[in-house]
């Protein structure tokens, strides 16, 4: 044997030794001084060491050999310590909940979140055999308290800010315990069918979270299902599927789904694609709007953190869903907005002909043209469709006929919001097209003129006037002589005497 390979074996036993002591150390001063609780400076202590051990023997066969002897002869130890942390956590969470006046929706008067959430957490009796299960529970009772303080639904507003930070303190605390348990303190794990590498991971909740998502996403899939219309309800579809399962579950269903989902890190969760996208697209196809915004959320965050390999086959399925969810209430409309242009971007991103392009922005401009004067629409899409118009390209030109009416509208718009959206939307139209062999050019002078008068009277006049300014060079430099033959009748105008020096040929 090596020099090498007797300093490892030496040091092995050495800390191995170290280890049975501090487990010895847990359960005598435990028993002794701190019946019933943990004495957690021995735990980190053995956490360490054996953290240690593995640095030293990375690269042999000697740590994986003498883990699984020693380590499994200390696995009922450590579920017993698992165990009581869940206990201890989950008490002052049942006590806030207990003192927390709820009164239930009147149009769900028999349906109790509360209860809901406290039957998640485990009772001090609690066997060895259901540690899984009831850590499956309080994570999901955590996510749902967690995932309140964003909340605007009445199913989820009634917990105070003060309990949903205990939630994700006490989480976080047992996700400490549980990556630091002997069972689970490990860098490859087994999710479903695939391998993580968890090396160089330091949040344990993070880890939690993962572990976790097998036993959780199934079923918050199928608690969300469960009030969704059916193809056979015959009638009012909501009141079929309401009758079977109270919506309010769904909505608490949807809420925890989003939670986990947006816990996960972007070196993940293109591996857990095909694990989250059902459940997404399950609340997607469901009645309630709720519901359906939580789903467009965990879309929007899973989107901006995988690349279009990982959506693989999914993406004409999700993008669908986009297309049916075009007609959404307005609360979520800017959901289903972006949540649309980020897909369509990443899925069709080298393929401007394609036909989700032109389906995604006809159903959007549909909406558009029925409601011009909506503030609340038409300030979502225009802040969220410029990748849409940099996907299309030169293709936006089969769309101006459709395009500039609405834009000629808003830039009038009385906000100074809608105002400057519409400018830079524009401004980017231009760059893309050089509005090429357009009839709209000599009615877009004329209206950016008036509205560079206009805005005289606005807040926000100096960046109106400069983006104005923009847009004129971008026409003058592209359209030279037909745009100086539209200038003639504007040069002589006295409210344009700042604009003139910075149209000259030279400044152009």
């Amino acid at each position: 044997m090596s020099r090498l390979g007797m300093k490892v074996d030496w040091l092995g036993e050495r800390i191995m030794f170290r280890c049975k002591v501090a487990i010895k150390d847990v359960f005598r001063v435990q028993s002794a001084n701190y019946p019933g609780e943990l004495f957690p400076e021995a735990l980190q202590a053995l956490a360490h060491r054996r953290q240690l051990w593995k640095q030293i023997t990375l690269g042999t066969d000697t740590f994986d050999v003498q883990e699984r002897c020693f380590w499994s002869t200390m696995s009922s130890s450590s579920s017993s310590v698992l165990v009581q942390n869940l206990i201890r956590l989950s008490k002052p969470l049942k006590e806030s909940l207990s003192r927390t006046p709820y009164t239930p929706p009147e149009a769900n008067a028999s349906v109790s979140v509360k209860s809901q959430l406290q039957s998640l957490l485990p009772d001090p009796a609690i066997s060895e055999a259901e540690v899984r299960i009831k850590v499956k529970d309080f994570a999901l009772c955590c996510a749902a308290l967690a995932s309140s303080s964003k909340s605007t639904s009445i199913h989820l507003s009634w917990v105070p800010d003060s309990l949903s930070v205990s939630a994700v303190s006490a989480f976080k605390e047992f996700a400490d315990a549980y990556d630091d348990d002997f069972m689970h303190s490990k860098c490859l794990m087994k999710v479903g069918e695939m391998e993580l590498d968890f090396a160089g991971v330091v949040e344990s909740e993070k880890k939690l979270v993962i572990d976790l998502m097998p036993e959780v996403v199934p079923l918050l899939k199928s608690n969300i299902k469960e009030s969704a219309i059916d193809a056979s309800d015959e009638g009012d579809g909501i009141s079929a599927a309401s009758a079977r399962a109270p919506v309010a579950y769904a909505i608490l269903a949807a809420y925890q789904f989003r939670w986990f989902v947006t816990q996960v890190d972007a070196q993940y969760i293109g591996k857990l694609s095909p694990l989250l996208i059902p459940c997404a697209l399950t609340a997607l196809d469901h009645w309630s709007p709720e519901v359906k915004g939580q789903g467009m959320i965990s879309f929007i965050y899973l989107v901006k953190n995988v690349n279009a390999e990982e959506i693989g086959g999914y993406a004409d399925v999700i993008l669908d869903a986009c297309c049916q969810n075009i007609a959404s209430d307005d609360e979520i409309w800017h959901y289903v907005v972006e949540m649309s242009v980020l897909l369509v971007t990443l899925t069709q991103q080298r393929n401007p002909r394609s036909s989700w392009y032109e389906k995604l922005l006809n159903e959007m401009l549909n909406h558009l043209e029925r409601q011009p004067r909506n503030k609340q629409r038409r300030i979502a899409w225009l802040t969220h469709c410029e990748p849409l118009f940099s996907g299309l390209g030169l293709m936006l030109l089969a769309h101006f006929r459709r395009l500039f009416p609405l834009f000629f509208k808003w830039m009038h718009a009385d906000d100074d919001e809608t105002v400057l959206l519409v400018l830079e939307r524009m401004t980017t139209v231009v760059k893309l097209t050089w509005i090429r062999n357009s009839l709209y050019i000599e009615r877009l002078v004329d209206e950016l003129i008036t509205l560079y008068k206009d805005a005289a009277l606005k807040v926000a006049r100096e960046d109106i006037r400069s983006l104005i300014l923009e847009m004129l060079k971008l026409i003058c430099m592209s359209q030279g002589p037909q745009f100086n033959a539209m200038w003639i009748k504007h040069k002589d105008d006295p409210n344009l005497t700042a604009l003139l020096p910075s149209l000259s040929a030279k400044e152009v």
